[in-house]
């Protein structure tokens, strides 16, 4: 990609800092609730041209500029948990926001200092040099230090046309297409040549029509269940208030009883205690509670065993609190351990860095936070829970944006057939991240063609079928429970077997075969022509 330094006063501007910034800001607005897809594109091509021709330094300082604009616009609620209810100062808490996007952004900057010093002058190596760029430093912000992959950029694509690319190479591979489609509009917008842009144009449909051509459905039905997904609506501020713990309580009993479906399933955490706090009476107040309907949510279901996920803490002291699911009615009815631990239980396995688990010498920061058990126990267990013809995979909170970790629930024989999210999202507030998380759960829906049923504390409550589409939500800040039936699915589509077979590798491979290769056509000599006789 090559632009004229002289160029027109707009295409100067777009190329400035200030544009880049605007630019990052400008991306956030592609993800959910707005689900401008085509904006991401357009964004992304702003920095592919503000970087085109540009030094390594000034095209790191731009990578930079674009991250902090995209995500401090895009996880800004991290104050809310840290201000609201961490008590941190106000100026500390946006401080806090601010480093964090500010060190993430470092993946941006190298990627686009390494583009600027291995460009080639070649307009389709070049493109695909930004594109490899662009996705290792995606790929470093959802894996290293275990990784915070929040709005990555794959994830506006969850709606529109390149959404039929995501059963065949996943939400990061939709980072590396979506950098693609961006430089090569950026080539499109600097290169007046006919060739540049009939080659650039044909590209951009070929990408757009392709997955159309192919095969697109890889899983079929399992047959359905009833639901009833819980939304308790409590406040974070008296969440862990022991002063106000019967209100959760009996609040929890009464959702149970009013449920109709066959399978129930509340929020994470919603009994705020360890399991072996829980008294033997209420364990039975919750199994009373889950005896049969009249009429049920599934006429055909009538008189048949009802079951719940529950969101509870099992562990103690000293082998550490698991942030878990557990499933009732327990196998056993005489104490309050066994009866959450004899039947099915899942324990959180991808922990939130200064949220439930803390980073070595970083105690100081979250004891600054406030955050009840911060520092949390892992679980070892990825088994899902048969029910009702179903094998239903829970998901804790921000686990649903590991597909990585999680797809080998939905290889081989015992594959689940619907993914269950569970969270609590009110430690940050209403705007932005409720959405975006339910966006998260659409790609899941799509790369494995599984549906996702999600029951939240606060929102989003929903159920996303297997082609990603929100099929039921309850409203935000609301009591209530969203009765609905789910279909589930088993099948593999080709993103869950290489991805399972594979993890990451091919595409952290085929990007560093790019960058090799750019390297190589670099350190070549360049031959001069001979003009002739």
């Amino acid at each position: 990609m090559r632009r004229s330094v002289s160029g027109p006063a707009p295409s100067r501007w777009l190329a400035s800092a200030p544009a880049v910034l605007l630019a990052g800001i400008a991306q956030t607005l592609s993800f959910s609730p707005f689900e401008w897809w085509w904006l991401q594109l357009l964004s992304l091509a702003a920095l592919a041209h503000a970087t085109a021709g540009a030094a390594p330094r000034r095209a790191a300082m731009m990578g930079w500029l674009y991250a902090v604009g995209w995500l401090v616009s895009g996880f800004w609620w991290l104050y809310i948990s840290m201000h609201d209810y961490g008590g941190m100062h106000p100026a500390l808490a946006a401080l806090a926001v601010l480093v964090l996007a500010a060190l993430l952004g470092l993946y941006y900057a190298a990627a686009m200092a390494l583009w600027a010093r291995l460009r080639t002058g070649r307009p389709g190596w070049d493109v695909a040099l930004w594109s490899a760029c662009w996705l290792l430093a995606e790929l470093a912000r959802g894996l290293v230090f275990t990784g915070f992959p929040w709005i990555a950029s794959g994830y506006a694509h969850a709606v529109g046309p390149l959404a039929a690319w995501a059963p065949w190479m996943g939400v990061y591979g939709l980072c590396a297409l979506a950098a693609a489609l961006a430089a090569a509009t950026a080539l499109w917008l600097q290169d007046h040549s006919l060739r540049v842009r009939s080659s650039v144009s044909a590209l951009v449909i070929a990408l757009a029509l392709a997955p159309h051509l192919l095969p697109d459905q890889f899983t079929r039905s399992t047959g359905t269940v009833a639901v009833s997904l819980l939304q308790p609506n409590v406040p974070q501020e008296i969440k862990f208030d022991p002063d106000r713990l019967n209100l959760q309580l009996h609040g929890l009993v009464r959702q149970l009883t009013e449920a109709r479906g066959a399978l129930v399933v509340t929020p994470e955490s919603v009994l705020p205690l360890s399991a072996d706090q829980i008294s033997d009476g209420y364990w039975a107040a919750l199994r009373d509670a889950l005896q049969p309907v009249s009429p049920p949510l599934d006429p055909a279901a009538a008189g048949a065993e009802r079951a719940a996920l529950v969101g509870i803490f099992v562990g103690d002291e000293a082998s550490g609190y698991v942030n878990s699911v557990v499933a009732l009615p327990g196998e056993v009815t005489d104490g309050a351990m066994a009866s959450a631990a004899a039947g099915y239980r899942y324990g959180k396995r991808h922990l939130l860095p200064f949220g439930e688990i803390i980073p070595p010498g970083f105690h100081w920061f979250v004891r600054l936070m406030n955050i009840p058990l911060a520092d949390q126990a892992r679980g070892n267990s990825t088994e899902a829970f048969a029910f009702g013809g179903q094998r239903l995979r829970p998901l804790v909170c921000y686990e649903d944006l590991f597909g990585e970790d999680i797809v080998s629930s939905v290889v081989g024989p015992q594959a689940a057939t619907v993914f269950v999210n569970v969270s609590n999202l009110a430690w940050f507030g209403r705007w932005l991240v409720q959405d975006q998380h339910l966006q998260f759960s659409q790609m899941r829906a799509i790369e494995f063609q599984r549906p996702v049923i999600r029951s939240t504390n606060t929102g989003a409550t929903a159920v996303v079928d297997h082609q990603g589409r929100v099929t039921a939500r309850l409203p935000p800040l609301v009591t209530g429970v969203l009765e609905a039936t789910v279909e589930g699915r088993t099948g593999e589509t080709p993103y869950a077997r290489w991805l399972a077979a594979c993890g990451l590798w091919p595409l952290i491979a085929a990007a560093l075969a790019v960058i090799g290769i750019a390297a190589f056509i670099g350190l070549r000599p360049t031959r001069q022509r001979i003009p002739g006789p």
